[in-house]
């Protein structure tokens, strides 16, 4: 038997709709317990409540309780680890769990657009078509897998791009590494190989700033007077930035405070191309570090476990850029 531990942490696929008002919140119970779905033969499943908030509520510190979990549960033999959660940070909960665990066993997260009692809820379906993939033997070393809407993604490159289509979660350039047919798990793409580094802590502040046009730099200096551990910058095409940014930008990074950049973009990437001021080969001379092919909620996230790590500034810039 191939056991698979299931964690319920909350979100959408876990509330119901206020047949009165409309509103959706937490049950008291999480309907997913006592929910009839259909499992392969030769699966065990072993279910857990470990958190049943939204996801807005989720925290690094909860990030890093469901990390230490799987681990333990790693340790005793799971062979596979399906996990519920909202929607709304999802992708950075898998991208924490890929980076920090990596591929020591199959992790598939999934959720809901619609609430359990909604015309249409795809929490089940959902829910059934993860621990199909988790099942699989196909999904051995491939990392942390988001399923939804019959769609297999990697958590590195996945993201939420719709406010309530239940066809949400896309993965900008590359699309889905797999599909969940009635029959079969199909998986259609090689992933290339990434570093990852496990925490123990999630500690420090760093915040996203976003780039506009006309921005000027008195939020770099508002940022100048907090203790921010680093900071990430969604900037402006191929990684540019108005140049009124750059004197308290330059200030940032003398006080050694790690700047990440990505592109605001949906598709592509952050690069070094464009040499003018504030174009980003004067920001990588000045030790911008480009985040490639992730945005920046994941970026972020990428930072924190950096900083965590005291990583070395070699190891530092080959885990920010791969």
């Amino acid at each position: 038997m191939k056991k698979i531990l299931v964690l319920h942490t909350g979100g959408t696929i876990a509330m119901k709709e206020n047949t009165l008002t409309g509103g959706v919140s937490p049950d008291v119970a999480n309907p997913l317990m006592d929910a009839a779905i259909t499992i392969p033969e030769e699966v065990e499943l072993l279910v857990e409540d470990i958190f049943n908030i939204p996801s807005p509520h989720i925290t690094p510190d909860h990030m890093l309780k469901i990390k230490e979990r799987i681990q333990l549960a790693h340790l005793a033999g799971i062979s596979s680890v399906v996990i519920t959660h909202g929607t709304d940070t999802l992708e950075e909960t898998a991208f924490f769990l890929d980076t920090t665990i990596g591929n020591q066993l199959p992790i598939v997260i999934t959720g809901a657009m619609r609430s359990s009692n909604e015309l249409g809820s795809d929490g089940l379906y959902n829910f059934e078509s993860a621990i199909r993939v988790a099942a699989c033997p196909e999904a051995e070393g491939k990392g942390v897998l988001v399923v939804m809407n019959d769609e297999i993604h990697a958590a590195r490159y996945v993201t939420k791009t719709h406010t309530s289509n239940v066809a949400t979660f896309r993965t900008p350039t590359l699309g889905p590494i797999g599909l969940v047919s009635k029959r079969r798990i199909l998986f259609m793409q090689e992933l290339l190989e990434t570093p990852h580094w496990d925490v123990d802590n999630v500690d420090g502040l760093i915040p996203i700033i976003k780039a506009y046009a006309g921005m000027h730099g008195e939020l770099f200096e508002g940022l100048l007077q907090t203790d921010i551990d680093g900071l990430v910058i969604e900037a402006l095409g191929a990684g540019n930035l108005p140049p009124d940014t750059l004197p308290p930008l330059k200030k940032m990074l003398e006080k050694n405070i790690p700047v990440v950049l990505v592109s605001r973009c949906f598709n592509g990437i952050a690069e070094p191309v464009y040499d003018y001021l504030g174009g980003c080969c004067e920001l990588q001379e000045m030790g911008v570090v480009f985040c490639n092919s992730i945005n920046s909620q994941k970026a972020r996230i990428k930072l924190l476990i950096a900083k965590n790590r005291e990583l070395t500034h070699e190891e530092f810039i080959f885990f920010m850029e791969n």
